[in-house]
């Protein structure tokens, strides 16, 4: 025997049928959007520490112009008013981030002064909203630059009460929430020709050996940064197990050449490239800064193989 469905409920299900077929279309259409425009991220530096609010200052004014921004944080404890660190640190960082990022960076010890505060988009599609005092000088080296410009737009700002010493609140934040926004960036201010420029100790070498500097510490484990390039060192004849005497502040010491801290004992020194490309000196699970009392920036010289 054959049963005949109700009209209602053949309408019914014909409703339900359709109800669920916009809702997958408008999830589908969901996941498209999602997909194809990622959201905006901000790359944060400073050397603002972290006991006390400046941070989070910011933080919050850039939530307030683009509350759907993400914010990736390099460091807060750049060593304080150290540009060559900050601009190591940005160069380290800015080649792993997509096209579209904003860089923000704000170690800035001529804070409130004649300096200017910028952006600078680079031929990478990269935006720095930064301080014209030499950070980004690495950065440009290497990427090159489509161009810069002035922040001096208030809208672009703050407002009209722009503190004299905290531009990190009331220019840099403001700025890089309105490039993650999609703002126009040319609107920030005018155009800038010239850019004021680090100029980075460069070790030397000559027929004794490599000429360097200890530029930094690799924090916390206190290991050693010099600016003596790995392909330069390995000019000097070195094999991987050799012991290579070098001078460290004008004293000298003795220590073997190896890839990584375990193929040394426990407390003892090594000398390697680290993950940069660059000589460093360290301790296996032991701090050499502290042990050996080195803080940069001191000369290191490391002679040629048999000299």
């Amino acid at each position: 025997m054959r049963f005949l469905r109700p009209p209602f409920y053949i309408a019914a299900v014909l409703l339900l049928a359709v109800a669920f077929g916009f809702a997958v279309s408008a999830h589908q259409q969901q996941a498209a959007t999602n997909t194809s425009v990622p959201r905006p991220t901000i790359v944060f530096m400073t050397d603002f520490g972290t006991a006390n609010d400046a941070v989070a200052i910011c933080k919050a004014v850039i939530l307030g112009i683009v509350p759907d921004v993400r914010i990736m944080d390099i460091t807060h404890q750049v060593t304080p008013f150290s540009i060559e660190e900050a601009s190591r640190f940005l160069a380290g960082v800015s080649p792993y981030y997509p096209a579209g990022t904003v860089f923000l960076v704000v170690v800035d010890p001529g804070v409130g002064t004649s300096r200017k505060a910028i952006i600078v988009k680079t031929k990478k599609g990269q935006y720095f909203d930064l301080p014209d005092n030499g950070i980004i000088t690495p950065v440009t080296d290497r990427d090159g630059v489509e161009g810069v410009r002035e922040i001096t737009n208030t809208a672009w700002m703050i407002g009209d009460k722009v503190s004299s010493t905290f531009h990190g609140r009331d220019i840099f934040s403001p700025s890089a929430a309105h490039l993650a926004a999609g703002d126009d960036w040319t609107q920030a201010g005018p155009e800038v020709r010239d850019l004021v420029r680090l100029k980075p100790v460069v070790a030397t070498m000559d027929a004794k050996g490599i000429s360097g500097e200890v530029i930094g510490l690799d924090d916390p484990y206190g290991s050693l940064i010099t600016n003596v390039q790995g392909d330069d060192f390995k000019q000097l004849g070195y094999a991987i197990g050799e012991n290579v005497t070098v001078q460290i502040a004008n004293k000298p010491y003795k220590f073997p050449y190896v890839k990584t801290f375990m193929d040394v004992p426990i407390g003892q020194a090594l000398l390697y490239i680290d993950s940069r490309g660059r000589v460093g000196f360290a301790l296996n699970e032991r701090d050499f800064s502290k042990t050996y009392k080195i803080s940069p920036p001191v000369p290191v010289f490391i002679p040629r193989k048999g000299k």
